[in-house]
């Protein structure tokens, strides 16, 4: 699978409508009572980027984005502005924000995840595109360095630490994201005419298992 490790200009991304997809598959018995089911281990998200265009620019900048990566050929980096941190929009990452792990005294690399609770449940989001130079690590409650105590993979969204943490011993981080997606269509149809009358083209984005 091809993919650009370049964002979608944030610009035109910020007004765009999307946001997670589930599915579930429901099942009506005869009594009433129903059967729910999923397929997804993981939620997918969608949004049309077509609603954050302004201007013929961005039109103009929209376009390039999308022949550069081909249609839907290659996938793509996008910000989430609704959720593209591992704390709540209005903070700053933090290196306690996130439990990646438990140290065994054996294991050395980890997994960025972020995690939603309500109502005591949670899901367990997997971040495969953490944001370059964003990262913050802790273990045992203690600031890593990067580049002396841990080293980040931000296409695959992999820790390493440079020794194995003891056992029992937490592993957290702090970062901001992006989302692996590629464009859901392989054809953009817009007028200049019809753009500056208010009519914006649809440009469906669709998150990418990666």
């Amino acid at each position: 699978m091809g993919f650009h490790e370049v964002r979608f200009p944030a610009n035109l991304s910020f007004g765009a409508l999307g946001g997670p997809e589930r599915r579930t598959d429901i099942v009506t018995l005869t009594s009433g009572f129903e059967e729910r089911n999923t397929p997804w281990a993981h939620s997918r998200r969608r949004w049309d980027a077509g609603l954050g265009l302004q201007s013929l620019d961005d039109l103009a900048a929209l376009i390039a984005f999308f022949e550069a990566r081909r249609g839907q050929l290659h996938g793509f980096r996008w910000k989430d502005w609704a959720d593209h941190k591992s704390c709540a929009p209005s903070g700053e990452p933090a290196a306690d924000d996130q439990v990646i792990g438990t140290g065994d005294g054996a294991t050395d690399e980890f997994s960025l995840t972020k995690t939603y609770r309500s109502g005591g449940a949670e899901y367990v989001r997997p971040i495969a595109k953490p944001v370059v130079g964003s990262v913050l690590v802790a273990v045992g409650g203690v600031l890593q360095v990067q580049g002396a105590d841990f080293e980040v993979d931000e296409t695959e969204g992999l820790v390493t630490m440079a020794s194995a943490p003891a056992v029992g011993v937490a592993v957290t981080a702090g970062f901001a994201f992006d989302v692996p997606v590629r464009f859901d269509t392989d054809r953009i149809e817009i007028s200049a005419a019809t753009f500056q009358a208010g009519q914006v083209p649809s440009v469906p984005v669709v998150e990418l298992r990666v």
